[in-house]
């Protein structure tokens, strides 16, 4: 009897210790004191290693990591631990959603894992009662979980928000199943950061001191640089729960670099609220750099290096790279961002790594593929289009430096693709004038007729447009001249009263190059006339190019119609005497009749 009282006992605390770790462990989890959760779910699986729930949460704090995938020695410890549980208790829901998390984990095929997810599902759907034919919505929950955990390229996020919504219908009070929705709505992409935030308003109306949901709103208005709102919705956060140490971080990393001494105070708050941690050590070393102490943040850095490494720690190779970059030692610093580079989860790379990579390569002829990799890699795994066109702006200005402009132009142009919509002035400024630069004169042409198309009123377009063009015919073969005539026609459409000396101008140049044609077909071997007055063809095609001389100077002259205005002065005695060549090489004279002078009296052109 005192036996069985004893097992009853037993079983009794044991199930207390689940009811008290879970929901604590759960709490530390969502408020990313990972250690800790792990403590707590460890006490409930220790309590009860038969229990499903208690494996599949303690799976997940394993799991767990301060940004991106875990590692793959942290993937294999869960599963074993998965396979376990399934091995002693059986095909449960809980570890079934578990195994399917892993299976998402490893790339497994994602209809396989969601025949994992919906068994599991089958198997905790009421059969009777009020609830018959529902699903348990803490295991719809779970496998919503089990998408946002990982990174945006894993997962079936669209199918996660399907069994997420099914959960928030027949639970109407847990706010993490909302939270879990938004996460899904932004691996989906940024364009969806209006879909997350009304899920995560929505958590709100459950739980109106959600600090978790006010903090991952802020961090879209961060991401979108919205100052007012971002420190809205984060000193909502900290309102709802001071304790919440994820805010804290964020606002240090934000004014780090903005002002060191709110920096430090919202460090000593993170610090006050996070778990004791390597970390911890390691972001007071990134303030020591921020604050101007290099000395100290160097030897932070070597004694965390000698402690845990860097493969444990792989920020601090960026906290080398940052201080050897301050001190002039640029070689140290390229070398540390490689390190940290090859060793460093691509999720966990910040963007101000990159900018730093950018920095730094950027001081080594030759390395600029190498750091525009990295950018790539960035992009790849970030939502946020307002950080891709960053990522893509420093590319084309790293090119630009390296005065490799083709791959610059090929930058500027997928940023112009990724913004949509119509160019903006400037981005058409800055492309057009970077093909000049490139001596691509063909784009150059063909981005400045797109530019005054779109900006009439802009004096830029029609430059770069008369540059380019007359770049791209050195020998005054006729190729410029005929830019220059469309350019003329569109002065002439606009205002061609405004744009007249412009007119003008393109037309001397025109007149220049058509006269050149004149002189080369002059003295051509084959411009012969006959003592009987006949010509070659040469002489008619020199008398075509003379008309069209003589109809610049009318153009020329039309401008200016007052015969006392200097440009028409210029014009008319050069028309006379075209005319007057016209003339004789029409109707050349016979030699031997009088007044006759033959060819040779006929001047130059």
């Amino acid at each position: 009897m005192k036996k069985t009282v004893s097992l009853m006992f037993t079983a009794m605390l044991a199930a207390q210790c689940l009811m008290a770790q879970i929901p604590a462990g759960i709490k530390f989890l969502n408020y990313e004191k990972n250690k800790s959760a792990k403590e707590a779910f460890q006490k409930a699986y220790d309590a009860n290693p038969k229990d499903p729930q208690a494996i599949y949460w303690l799976g997940q704090a394993m799991l767990a990591t301060d940004g991106g995938d875990p590692t793959p020695e942290q993937i294999q410890a869960t599963k074993a631990l998965y396979q376990k549980g399934l091995q002693e208790v059986g095909s449960d829901a809980w570890l079934l959603v578990g195994m399917g998390h892993i299976g998402i984990l490893e790339k497994e095929d994602i209809n396989a894992v969601k025949q994992k997810f919906e068994q599991a599902i089958t198997a905790t759907t009421e059969t009777k009662g009020k609830n018959k034919g529902k699903p348990n919505p803490a295991i719809l929950n779970a496998i919503g979980r089990a998408n946002a955990e990982v990174s945006s390229d894993k997962g079936d996020h669209s199918y996660a928000i399907e069994k997420l919504k099914q959960a928030a219908a027949i639970d109407l009070t847990d706010p993490d199943i909302l939270i879990n929705m938004g996460i899904n709505y932004l691996k989906l992409g940024g364009e969806n950061g209006g879909d997350a935030v009304k899920a995560y308003q929505e958590a709100l109306t459950r739980d109106p001191k959600n600090a978790r949901a006010f903090f991952r709103i802020g961090k879209i208005y961060q991401s979108q640089n919205n100052k007012e709102l971002f420190e809205q919705n984060f000193n909502s956060a900290i309102e709802a729960d001071p304790a919440f140490p994820p805010v804290y971080f964020t606002y240090y990393d934000y004014y780090a670099t903005r002002d060191v001494n709110r920096a430090k105070e919202y460090l000593d708050k993170y610090i006050a609220n996070a778990d004791k941690d390597p970390v911890l050590d390691l972001v007071m070393a990134d303030y020591l750099f921020r604050s101007g102490k290099n000395a100290e943040s160097l030897a932070k850095v070597k004694e965390l290096e000698a402690a845990v490494g860097s493969k444990v720690l792989p920020k601090l190779d960026v906290l080398y790279a940052l201080n050897f970059d301050r001190t002039g030692d640029s070689v140290q610093a390229k070398e540390a961002l490689t390190k940290y580079f090859a060793n460093a989860p691509v999720q966990k790379i910040a963007p101000g790594d990159y900018e730093l990579a950018v920095k730094v390569f950027s001081k080594f002829p030759g390395s600029e593929t190498q750091a525009v990799g990295y950018l790539e890699r960035a992009m790849s795994v970030d939502t946020s289009k307002v950080n891709k066109l960053a990522y893509m702006s420093q590319a084309a200005d790293l090119f630009g430096k390296a005065k490799m402009y083709d791959k610059q132009i090929d930058w500027l142009q997928k940023q112009a693709s990724l913004k949509g919509g119509a160019m903006s002035e400037f981005d058409y400024y800055k492309l057009t004038s970077t093909a000049f630069t490139a001596k691509n004169y063909p784009l150059t042409i063909e981005l400045s007729k797109k530019y005054m198309t779109d900006y009439p009123g802009k004096p830029q377009p029609y430059r770069f447009f008369k540059l380019a063009a007359i770049a791209s015919d050195p020998d005054t073969t006729g190729v410029a001249a005929k830019h220059l005539m469309y350019l003329d026609s569109i002065y002439a459409t606009i205002d061609k009263e405004k744009y007249k000396i412009d007119i003008f101008r393109n037309l001397y140049y025109i007149l220049f190059s058509t006269t050149k044609e004149m002189v080369s077909l002059k003295n051509d071997p084959d411009f012969k006339i006959t003592s009987d007055g006949k010509k070659t063809a040469k002489v008619d095609e020199y008398l075509v190019v003379a008309q069209k001389v003589v109809g610049i100077l009318d153009q020329m002259m039309a401008l200016y119609p007052d015969p006392a205005d200097d440009n028409n002065k210029y014009a008319a005695p050069i028309k006379a005497d075209i005319m007057k060549r016209i003339e004789y090489y029409s109707n050349p004279p016979v030699q031997g009749k009088k007044g006759s002078g033959g060819a040779a009296t006929a001047g130059k052109g």
